[in-house]
């Protein structure tokens, strides 16, 4: 233990919140009742939340390993202790990665031209088939791609490209089950040359059809429906599948762009959302919306009837079962690159090929503090790189105009 705890960064404070408390009072037994009370509905103990809960239970714990920091210009040391850097589970880390993304995203992917955000929703028939297998999560992606794909492509053929960054949610307001992708998508196509066709204005119709078609081939081709039931809904007339298009970012609105890309890859859970009430240990977890919308039972099938509300009320194990589905599979990607984006198109890029659309936006090593307190500074409004009088309350020192920063030394 240390001897002072002025010495200690808390500005984090992670194992204070009532999140953190939940999890650390209850997850042993959420675990231990798992089998008999939530594996019909949530299938088999994934071996991922183990890892992600344990790791989240040491996050911002100094005794589980800390930096020291200390000033060059007055000396003054303090311990930061370690993050989880725990994804889906972990709001603060999670919205670390996500601020990180957006970065990434504005200074290395995104052409300077306009974009637009799509939503593609599934009907909620189909929603377990997602849950008890995850790997059709990336089919269900590469659904969206080749969506616009091809209704960008009608006429002009496939060598005209547009980009897309795709990314995968499970998640409703209530948390409930309800696998989607969002997408930030050029409002246009790049020519071979780098040359930037927009399109114009487009209906919505024609990429919910062609949405419509690639999710129910893939599902047949994955065995979870019968080409008869596909034939049948679409003769429906509200089959239960969308598509949300509206929201454009012109170009040059990178603000825009970082807003949307926090929204799109945001964390399941919001620290701000959860209410307890002490004697009966209850959660309280608000929707994202002051009107109330109708949505299921937290518990229900996806096809029962809904309830309208703007809340949920849980008991602590069915909101850990509730948090704890939201976990991403290790090494399954959440963030995906298609058409002018992709990986491989980038690459082509940068070695010639379409420059006049490609930003080089490099983080030497150097300057890898400043992006991480820049990070830490929109996370939880602190100055980082700052040395606080605890005394007095005021500032001793602070990053120089040559980007110097303190020293650093890792236990």
């Amino acid at each position: 233990m240390f001897a002072s705890q002025d010495i200690v960064d808390s500005s984090r404070r992670m194992s204070h919140t009532s999140f953190y408390q939940l999890v650390d009072k209850y997850f042993d037994e959420f675990k231990l009742v798992y089998p008999r009370r939530y594996r019909s509905d949530f299938g088999p103990w994934r071996l991922v939340v183990d890892e992600v809960v344990e790791k989240f239970l040491r996050c911002d714990v100094v005794d589980y390993g800390f930096a020291r920091v200390r000033c060059k210009e007055c000396n003054h040391e303090m311990f930061v202790s370690f993050s989880c850097k725990r994804r889906g589970f972990c709001p603060s880390c999670h919205q670390k990665r996500t601020l990180n993304l957006a970065n990434h995203l504005v200074g290395n992917v995104f052409a300077d031209v306009a974009h637009r955000q799509y939503v593609f929703t599934i009907p909620k028939r189909f929603r377990l088939y997602f849950r008890y297998n995850r790997d059709l999560l990336s089919e269900l992606a590469r659904c969206a791609w080749r969506t616009v794909r091809d209704v960008y492509g009608f006429g002009l053929g496939e060598e005209y490209k547009a980009g897309m960054v795709g990314t995968i949610q499970t998640f409703g307001s209530l948390m409930l089950w309800n696998p989607h992708i969002h997408a930030l998508v050029t409002d246009g196509v790049f020519a071979p040359d780098g040359t930037f066709h927009s399109l114009g204005k487009l209906s919505t119709e024609p990429f919910l059809k062609v949405w419509e078609h690639h999710v129910f081939q893939m599902l047949i081709e994955k065995g979870r429906i019968k080409p008869k039931l596909a034939r049948n809904m679409q003769n429906w007339k509200y089959t239960g599948f969308s598509v949300h298009r509206e929201v454009k970012i012109e170009a040059g609105d990178e603000e825009g762009l970082r807003r949307l890309t926090n929204y799109i890859a945001r964390c399941p859970l919001a620290e701000a959302k959860i209410h307890r009430d002490s004697p009966g240990d209850k959660v309280l977890y608000d929707a994202e919306h002051p009107e109330p919308l109708p949505f299921q039972k937290w518990r229900a099938l996806p096809t029962e009837r809904t309830i309208t509300r703007n809340f949920e009320v849980f008991d602590p194990l069915d909101f850990l079962a509730q948090v704890t589905q939201h976990i991403p599979d290790k090494n399954h990607h959440l963030t995906r690159y298609y058409g002018w984006y992709s990986n491989v198109s980038r690459g082509k890029r940068a070695k010639g090929e379409g420059k006049q659309y490609t930003k080089t936006y490099v983080h030497p090593a150097t300057e890898a503090h400043k992006q991480w307190a820049m990070l830490l500074k929109q996370v939880c409004e602190v100055e980082p790189l700052s040395v606080p009088d605890w005394r007095e309350g005021n500032v001793l020192g602070s990053m120089d105009a040559a980007g110097r920063t303190p020293n650093v030394e890792g236990r």
